[in-house]
């Protein structure tokens, strides 16, 4: 190759990678807004209060403690108080207030029920249980239009539904798009209905997949994965312009969809242990709520080997982790060229 071949190779990689540079997303900087007091860990849920509170379930995998956990914080990031939820067992994930209601209710994982607790003293009262025993696993919650609430079931691909007061659960749809056999090991989880209520979206997180179930007069119809390859979908919320906002669990970043499953935005970054055993950033984001101008996400930092289960990117890193944190970052997408 003469010289003016190799100038001009050397120009069109330039420019190659210049223009990749222009099209890197602006990824924000995931702050921590909270860290969880002495014998809690692994926050899992979290939503928030009319007054922007936050209340955060742990999934205490390490048993420190016997019962679970409602851990609260104010929009500051003050630790204001720790609910112990008599008789649940320690492993909570979903959590939200019921939005005609107000009661707070939080998934009981280990116990395959869904508990209503008071938020200042935890006094709990049992809202539904959900058939199957230890071969079931709610892990999400979801509200449509008369207040009827959705759980997700990961193990046994089931959505169920029961009404704005609890009782017994049925099951409002089954399909093999709601199961898996990948890694992480949960089909089903995060939920949320589109702004129309016309569908209720799934993510698969062994499926890396968004599940869209079409709605017609509260009935479902057929499934269909309405976008793949999002890494360990996990916490899933909807936006008031149908944006889609997923926790990926296995790549450590929020990924941001417009109401086609378009990738808009990209949000945060893992940035390895600080010198207190903390994240820096996001590790295993599991799920997000958005208030008062900011989203707020849970570092669930999950070794799944604790499980028996295969060793993943962010295993190791997780083992490292010794204090647990929520982090924080502004609500707001960044422009997208061409978008």
């Amino acid at each position: 190759m003469n010289r003016t071949h190799s100038l001009q190779a050397f120009v069109v990689t330039l420019l190659a990678a210049f223009s990749l540079t222009a099209q890197a997303w602006d990824r924000g900087t995931a702050t921590t807004f909270a860290t969880l007091p002495p014998r809690t860990g692994h926050p899992e849920g979290i939503t928030a209060d009319s007054q922007g509170n936050l209340y955060v379930a742990d999934f205490d995998v390490s048993g420190e403690t016997a019962v679970g956990n409602v851990i609260v914080f104010n929009r500051a990031g003050q630790f204001v108080r720790k609910l112990e939820i008599p008789g649940s067992s320690n492993l909570l994930l979903g959590i939200a207030f019921h939005p005609q209601t107000h009661a707070l209710l939080v998934i009981d994982f280990g116990h395959q029920q869904v508990l209503e607790i008071d938020p200042v003293n935890a006094t709990p009262t049992v809202f539904t249980t959900i058939p199957g025993g230890s071969g079931a696993g709610p892990n999400a919650l979801a509200f449509d239009q008369a207040g009827n609430v959705y759980i997700s079931d990961s193990f046994a691909g089931t959505i169920w539904r029961t009404g704005p007061t609890g009782g017994a659960a049925s099951p409002w749809i089954s399909h093999p798009l709601l199961t898996t056999t990948g890694v992480p090991p949960f089909g089903a989880n995060g939920l949320a209905f589109n702004t129309a209520f016309s569908a209720l979206f799934v993510a698969n997180t062994g499926n890396d997949t968004i599940v869209k179930i079409p709605v017609a007069g509260g009935a479902p119809g057929t499934p269909e994965v309405f976008v793949n390859s999002i890494n360990g979908a996990d916490g899933l919320l909807i936006d008031a312009a149908d944006n889609f906002w997923v926790a990926a669990n296995q790549s450590d970043e929020i990924v941001v969809l417009d109401s086609s499953g378009k990738v808009i935005a990209k949000l945060g970054d893992f940035g390895g242990i600080d010198a207190r055993g903390a994240p820096i950033g996001l590790l295993f984001p599991a799920s997000l709520v958005i208030s008062n101008g900011f989203l707020y996400v849970t570092n669930l930092a999950l070794d799944l080997r604790l499980f028996g289960l295969a060793q993943t990117t962010n295993s190791q890193w997780s083992a490292q982790v010794t204090r647990h944190t929520i982090a924080r970052m502004r609500a707001q997408l960044p422009p997208v060229r061409g978008n």
